[in-house]
């Protein structure tokens, strides 16, 4: 099922989806912040913690690559190879 103008039914569930996972995402920074001040904080606690920032950072990782794969590229970008090559030597 093709929703190639964004506004179909499966755009809409994406747009849904995305806008509660990145919730999801900012209630946890919050709470993130919260135990991170807490010196009696325990490593299981701190790790629970940084498994679920993990995720949220998967989940917006995911949405923004998403996004970006539905950018219109123009011409101009496919003709050029940019710095994105240059840089992938790690120098």
């Amino acid at each position: 099922m093709s929703d190639e103008d964004g506004t179909g039914y499966l755009s809409r569930l994406a747009d849904e989806t995305e806008a509660v996972q990145l919730q999801m995402g900012a209630e946890l920074i919050g709470h993130a912040r919260l135990l991170l001040r807490d010196r009696k904080a325990d490593p299981r606690e701190l790790r629970y913690l940084s498994n679920r920032l993990i995720e949220a950072l998967q989940d917006a990782l995911r949405i923004a690559e998403s996004r970006g794969e539905r950018l219109p590229v123009s011409d101009d970008e496919c003709e050029t190879d940019g710095p994105t090559q240059a840089n992938e030597g790690g120098g």
